[in-house]
């Protein structure tokens, strides 16, 4: 399988204290009108509150929607680091792949545009109440070292 990769570097003064990357299966970069498994583009976003921005793009060959599983590998592999991607329609191996990787596969029902799409997720980022959005903050928020940090809080009671 044939598959470009572009990857953008950059660094800013301050960090947001959380970003999500999330992924579109979009033909243009504009709309989000894929299928998974015949995706032939991937654009991801890291977004914050009040920003998004474009960190990669991959480019997979044409594949025929056959239930071929061996080309979601590469899209999978190429997803590694998502809390989610949106496209048109998902398989249920393709799912299951996904959510083993801990990325959530985000159905939209029609065409969607990528730039309201990165608004709403921003929006939710900021005010909550989106359950998957919620749970990957939580992820992205949780401290490696739970136990020490709770040592350090100490342990009255």
């Amino acid at each position: 399988m044939t598959a470009r990769r572009l990857q953008l570097a950059w660094s800013i003064k301050a960090e947001p204290a959380v970003t999500l990357r999330v992924a579109f299966a979009s033909s243009d970069r504009q709309r989000v009108d894929q299928h998974f498994g015949a995706a032939e583009a991937f654009a991801i976003y890291e977004v914050a509150p009040g920003r998004a921005n474009l960190v990669g793009v991959g480019e997979f060959a044409t594949e025929a929607m056959d239930g071929n599983e061996d080309k979601l590998a590469a899209k999978v592999a190429f997803l590694d680091g998502c809390q989610a991607v949106y496209v048109m329609a998902v398989g249920a191996s393709a799912i299951k792949q996904l959510l083993t990787r801990g990325i959530q596969p985000i159905r939209v029902g029609e065409v969607d545009a990528v730039p309201a799409l990165l608004e709403e997720l921003a929006s939710a980022m900021r005010d909550g109440g989106v359950a998957w959005v919620d749970k990957a903050i939580a992820a992205r928020t949780r401290s490696d070292d739970r136990f020490a940090d709770m040592a350090d809080e100490g342990w009255d009671g």
